[in-house]
């Protein structure tokens, strides 16, 4: 079967190889892969910026497909289910906090970008019925972060009035499918007008440039301030952010793309008695939680395009430039 590796050969640092497909162990089941999407955590493994990395890995975190074999001990139930991979692998017992051992699916553990893929039979859900098999691809690490990120590190109501900050990003796009479809109230930043002008056609009510200084006075004249922010640079954008914050907000960042920021200007957030709150991923409870979410309000991810498997490479050079407007998906046939 072709798989996606890592490897430290030739030319580039990714390749599409011919491997064995693999075979169930006890309480693990044989999906074949329909359809997978690209992350910026793969271009990272590409680029050699992500920990632990182990050559010979196949990437790849989200994935949908069929489930068409059965280790011992597995329901007969799941056989020809449709169904969309959980990339959590041992969040552990907390639901607070990953364990020490926590990872995601695609480094160091084998993942989406082959044709077959074997998953402990727990990692599963049901493919919502309303998704195609590229647009369920497109939904589980964004899905889930952007799902702990609002509805549970920052405690989403309807009143809020929401800032949705870089809306290029996988993440924040998902968050803004989530508010639109719960017809919240929310704003996003970006660099791009483009970006900004179809991030209000798909439900926000206006958008910022971050790349104009004084953004952030034309935020507070439009909004009076926002009762939450999601972001994932970090950096000096906080102090920013601690301008339009409401007083008693919260800004969950789960991200850092940034860096951090040089100085945190600590009279502006205890007086306002904002929150600045860490988020990543989600535990297993909340991924579940997130489906049903999208199953109920038929959700539809944004998928920029589908590309065959060959292509992959190709895909993974746009996520590197930024070309994209959603989700990079592959078509596994």
């Amino acid at each position: 079967m072709k798989a996606l590796q890592l490897t430290d050969q030739g030319d580039d640092t990714i390749i599409l190889n011919e491997i064995d497909k693999p075979e169930p162990n006890a309480n693990e089941v044989l999906v074949q892969v329909k359809a997978a999407a690209l992350n910026h955590r793969d271009q990272w493994c590409r680029e050699g910026k992500y920990p632990a990395l182990k050559v010979g890995v196949t990437l790849g975190s989200d994935g949908a497909g069929i489930v068409v074999g059965l280790g011992k001990n597995v329901s007969n139930n799941w056989l020809n289910q449709e169904v969309i991979i959980n990339p959590n692998i041992d969040w552990g017992d907390n639901p607070l906090v990953q364990s020490a051992n926590y990872h995601i699916l695609g480094m160091p553990s084998d993942g989406t970008f082959a044709e077959y893929l074997v998953i402990n039979e727990n990692r599963l859900a049901l493919k919502p019925k309303h998704l195609t098999f590229e647009q369920a691809a497109a939904i589980p690490l964004a899905g889930m972060t952007a799902y702990r990120a609002l509805m549970i590190k920052g405690g989403y109501q309807d009143s809020f009035k929401v800032l949705v900050t870089g809306i290029g990003g996988g993440v924040s796009q998902s968050a803004a499918m989530i508010l639109s479809a719960l017809g919240g109230n929310y704003y996003v930043t970006s660099g791009s007008e483009e970006k900004i002008e179809k991030a209000k056609t798909l439900g926000a009510k206006g958008g910022f440039n971050y790349k104009d200084k004084g953004w952030w006075k034309d935020a507070l004249k439009v909004t009076g301030g926002f009762d939450l922010i999601i972001d994932s640079a970090g950096g000096n954008h906080v102090n920013t952010y601690l301008k339009v914050i409401k007083s008693a907000g919260k800004i969950v960042f789960y991200g850092s793309t940034a860096g951090a920021p040089e100085s945190v200007d600590m009279f502006r957030l205890f007086w306002s008695q904002a929150s600045l709150i860490g988020s990543t991923m989600a535990n297993d409870d909340e991924f579940t939680a997130m489906i049903k979410l999208v199953t109920e309000n038929k959700i539809n991810p944004i998928v920029d395009s589908i590309r065959p498997f060959d292509e992959i490479v190709n895909a993974f050079n746009d996520m590197r430039d930024a070309k994209q407007f959603g989700k990079l998906v592959i078509k596994m046939d």
